[in-house]
């Protein structure tokens, strides 16, 4: 499962800036990182193809939409079934994350509501289904930390390698 890929250190800067701005031109880049567009715009096919750049998005403050109630459900799930379980939660529209997990546990889902009685619906279904043992949910109180760029991460791998 490990199919780590070898990046040059060109391909680290560049997933950094992406990662800040996904908007940014080949031009800027190049100015940015002291490079040819046409050199910044190989290594970016590159690391398309590559499916290490998956898709280019943007931030939503979704609290602005009224999306404010966040939940993290827990599930237990029996006979072997977790996979078939796990596609079908995420499904729901209101599914963001669904991820395989250790421990107590087996899966761990996040989701966001408009109201309690959205979120009330969706653990209901999660409890019918057949192979669903338990849920534990929890609502988030508040966001300390959400953020969907690695920039410091980059910077921190830019640095190692530099030094190597």
């Amino acid at each position: 499962m490990n199919d780590q890929i070898k990046l040059e250190d060109w391909d680290w800067q560049i997933l950094k800036e992406l990662s800040e701005d996904g908007r940014l031109s080949f031009r800027s880049l190049s100015k940015t990182l002291d490079k040819s567009p046409v050199t910044i715009k190989r290594h970016i096919e590159y690391l398309e193809t590559k499916g290490i750049i998956k898709h280019y998005g943007i931030t939503i403050d979704y609290e602005k939409l009224g999306l404010d109630i966040i939940a993290l459900i827990e599930l237990t799930i029996s006979k072997g079934k977790m996979l078939e379980v796990e596609e079908d939660i995420a499904k729901n529209p209101n599914v963001f994350g669904v991820y395989d997990i250790t421990g107590e546990y087996d899966a761990l889902i996040f989701a966001r509501f408009r109201a309690r009685e959205d979120l009330s619906k969706l653990v209901k279904d999660i409890n019918s289904y057949e192979y669903v043992i338990r849920t534990n949910t929890h609502l988030i109180l508040n966001i300390i930390k959400e953020e969907s760029t690695f920039s410091d991460l980059f910077k921190g791998k830019l640095n190692n390698s530099e030094k190597t």
